[in-house]
């Protein structure tokens, strides 16, 4: 037997880890999504729900769930950011009206105490047939619960379908999808519900971006005309202004960078939902439904330009940085010009005392000369007035006269000797 791989069943069985459902027309079905919360917080709340119910629990890292609670089905999904639940409710006669829901079904105390902050909600009907005789029905469902102003519609799934919407927020706070089916599998049908599901999770996700991305705006607004200021004081700054320039300049860099660790993610997290977005509405396959504007250009009118909003906070952040850097290496390129400057100057200073020592130490040392030379020549006096006490004939003063010149010249070299081996231990 190979040695598997520790993640390898788990990573082979995560593209089955969110199967599509099959769904059966007429039915209706409500879709809530809720940021957050921490920890398993989302799974428990399932699981009480269950419990109540004596219904199999999940798994403890289960994070997709689908399960009949009699009479209405749920499908429970964890997300990184989010978790949704999904119900749906099957129906022996098709509705008239969004007024039928699934939510009916559920429990409302379990449902008000969901965890998470609550940002998508969305009720569905799907009607089965598009056939000519159906379309009066569906017709006056559309203009009867939808808006007209806004209102969006499509033939999806290559024309085997037609969805209604005006992604607009009713009076229950819960928007609105009309979706005829005409002819598909439960399969199918599934498939098509799950990505109308998804375009609004993902859409209403990415526009979380959008709020910071106007904050951002404002703050980078205020650092660019203080980097402006500084840019414009260094060209006439005076030498002892440069440190508090510099701090100036740190102190901004500082700021950016934190405003840039606080959004980064948050833009890039938006720029990948909208990515999805674009992704689901092209597996729907839209074609147009005459006077009617399709789920795509919808959003490439109201949606994209938000995403570009974030697209051009984060360059603008990412810009500014690269600005801040630049001027202030420029003003520590020119600190340290005039460090070096000084530094010469210090050098050079340097250099002219220790010559001026160096020509001191030379007369000293001339001194020196004749002062060991005059001690010498009085010490060979004294000897020489001495030894001619003791009766030798010894001329002190010719002796003193011999003397000077041989005392000198010797403590001469010996000097120049000593200086040749200082200079030579230095090299």
């Amino acid at each position: 037997m190979l040695t598997a791989h520790p993640q390898r069943e788990a990573l082979h069985n995560e593209v089955h880890a969110r199967p599509y459902e099959n769904m059966t027309a007429p039915l209706v079905l409500s879709h809530i999504a809720l940021l957050g919360p921490e920890s398993n917080a989302a799974r428990e709340h399932i699981v009480t729900l269950l419990r109540n119910r004596h219904l199999p629990l999940p798994a403890e890292d289960a994070n997709h769930l689908s399960t009949d609670l009699g009479g209405v089905h749920l499908r429970w999904e964890k997300h990184t950011e989010f978790h949704t639940c999904t119900f749906w409710k099957p129906l022996h006669e098709a509705p008239k009206s969004f007024d039928t829901t699934a939510l009916a079904e559920v429990p409302q105390e379990w449902l008000a105490a969901m965890p998470g902050h609550w940002l998508v909600g969305l009720h569905m009907l799907v009607l089965n047939d598009g056939a000519p005789e159906s379309q009066p029905q569906v017709q006056q469902i559309v203009r009867r619960e939808l808006q007209e102003d806004s209102l969006v519609g499509a033939r999806v799934m290559d024309g085997d379908a037609q969805v209604y919407t005006d992604l607009r927020l009713a009076a229950d706070g819960y928007t609105r999808i009309l979706l005829v089916n005409d002819g598909m599998s439960p399969r199918r049908l599934g498939r098509a519900v799950q990505r109308l599901l998804e375009v609004e999770t993902y859409r209403m996700m990415a526009l979380l971006g959008l709020p910071m991305a106007r904050e951002v705006g404002s703050s980078l607004m205020h650092a660019e005309r203080d980097l402006a200021d500084v840019a414009a004081q260094i060209r006439s700054a005076q030498r002892q202004q440069e440190p508090e320039l510099l701090r100036q300049l740190t102190q901004l860099a500082g700021q950016v960078e934190s405003l840039y660790a606080r959004t980064h993610a948050r833009f890039s997290a938006s720029g990948a939902y909208f990515e999805l977005v674009q992704r689901r509405i092209d597996e729907l396959r839209e074609h147009h439904i005459e006077n009617l504007q399709t789920l795509g250009e919808f959003m490439d009118r109201r949606l994209a330009p938000a995403m570009q909003t974030c697209v051009w906070a984060a360059r603008r952040q990412q810009a500014l940085s690269e600005r801040i850097s630049r001027t202030s290496n420029l003003l520590r390129t020119r600190v340290e010009i005039e460090q070096q400057q000084s530094s010469q100057e210090l050098l050079d200073a340097m250099n002219r005392r220790q010559k001026a020592q160096m020509m001191l130490q030379s007369a000293v040392e001339g001194l020196s000369v004749a002062a060991v030379t005059y001690y010498g020549a009085g010490l060979v006096g004294y000897v020489a007035k001495g030894a001619k006490a003791a009766g030798w004939a010894v001329s002190p003063d010719l002796a003193i006269a011999l003397s000077i010149p041989i005392i000198g010249l010797a403590v001469w070299w010996g000097i120049r000797r000593l200086h040749r081996q200082v200079h030579a231990d230095a090299d």
